[in-house]
């Protein structure tokens, strides 16, 4: 980098970037009094005994015990030192070591006598400060790659889940608004802001967020109508049969938002290889745009099927072991742990196949509007 070619508003920049970063590891590595559950850090941890187990399905393990001194961080017995018992497992599936400096959320039990020293439970751990590094690693690769577009998908990023939270929050608050309704608002919303904010205001991104939603709302139309004409044969709800709302609105809502990201992307895509082949030669016809728009969206119609059905069953790999090491079979393994995540899959790919002409059209709409006016 020219440090001459450095301008007063990007030194304001880096500045103001690095007080943030060094304001928030400051500010997670001294933020107890913000949680209301009270907080130990480990002073002293010690392997009490360790033993042998298997279980009813002949599975060895390893069983180990720990006790751990810690002081209380925040609350009414802040300073005082804790007794906890930490039993933990060698495979490490639901709990695992803890270490000293390590921050436990815990439960404070009756007090040992005046003045004495607490027992309590662990509940959880506090990993504020461990996933913040990540976080700003992921800040500044957004800013070295994508500059000026990689700010605005930072704020992009933080409106939408600010936009997701408070949707949730009222549909909580208010049972009597449609999840589905909500949903579609968010999607939207969604769709708008990001699009805008990282694209400007153009045809370009008009033509980004038409596709968009008419490739999301549509593909969400073609699953919901499938669902019902097969009477949802075949898809297993036990994953969220805990809810105490009705199971297939939640679903539903899943496939909308689900498939929101690769339509959006896929939308993107097409509309920015129109318009850069335009704005490189104006004389382009639209038969030609046609042609190497099709060509364009081809090669990426599999990438990005791809990438949504791989993002949805990465989250099931822990349950498929867990039933396959347990001598489940693997028809009822798959249908069991992949029903909804393959139906989640397939409807964003619906989206995607739609959006690639759906973004093709509309965006040599709004180039042969372009041409008018030059």
């Amino acid at each position: 980098m020219n440090l001459k070619n450095i301008t007063y508003k990007q030194v304001i920049f880096y500045i103001s970037l690095a007080v943030l970063l060094i304001g928030s590891l400051l500010f997670v590595n001294n933020n107890y009094s913000f949680y209301d559950r009270p907080i130990a850090k480990v002073m002293e941890a010690h392997l009490e005994e360790s033993n042998d187990v298997v279980d009813a399905y002949g599975n060895e393990d390893r069983l180990f015990t720990q006790s751990i001194e810690a002081e209380v961080k925040n609350g009414a017995e802040k300073n005082r030192s804790i007794h906890l018992i930490n039993e933990y497992s060698a495979s490490g599936a639901f709990d695992q070591a803890y270490k000293e400096g390590d921050e436990l959320f815990v439960w404070i039990d009756a007090d040992t006598g005046k003045g004495g020293e607490l027992t309590g439970t662990i509940q959880d751990v506090k990993r504020d400060k461990h996933i913040l590094p990540i976080v700003w690693i992921f800040i500044f690769i957004l800013l070295l790659i994508g500059k000026r577009q990689g700010f605005f998908s930072i704020i992009s990023l933080i409106l939408n889940a600010a936009i997701l939270s408070y949707a949730l929050d009222i549909y909580v608050e208010n049972s009597n608004i449609g999840l589905l309704i909500i949903c579609g608002v968010t999607v939207v919303l969604f769709t708008i802001t990001s699009l805008l904010l990282i694209n400007g205001f153009n045809e370009k991104t008009y033509a980004a967020i038409i596709a968009t939603l008419l490739g999301t709302f549509i593909s969400f139309f073609i699953t919901y109508a499938v669902l019902w004409l097969t009477g949802e044969s075949g898809l297993r709800y036990e994953e969220i049969d805990f809810l105490s709302r009705p199971y297939k609105p939640v679903l539903l809502a899943g496939l909308l938002i689900g498939s929101l990201g690769a339509v959006m992307d896929v939308a993107i895509t097409m509309s920015s290889s129109v318009f850069e082949m335009y704005e490189n030669n104006h004389a382009i016809d639209n038969k030609t745009l046609k042609k190497s728009g099709l060509h364009i969206g081809k090669d990426i119609m599999g990438t990005m099927t791809n990438i949504l059905f791989f993002a949805y069953i990465s989250g099931s790999i822990p349950m498929l072991l867990l039933f396959l090491k347990n001598a489940s079979l693997w028809g009822f393994t798959l249908s069991l742990n992949l029903s909804l995540e393959l139906a989640r899959a397939l409807a964003g790919g619906i989206g995607i196949v739609l959006a690639i002409p759906i973004g093709l059209y509309i965006s040599i709409f709004f180039v042969n509007r372009k041409r008018g006016r030059v």
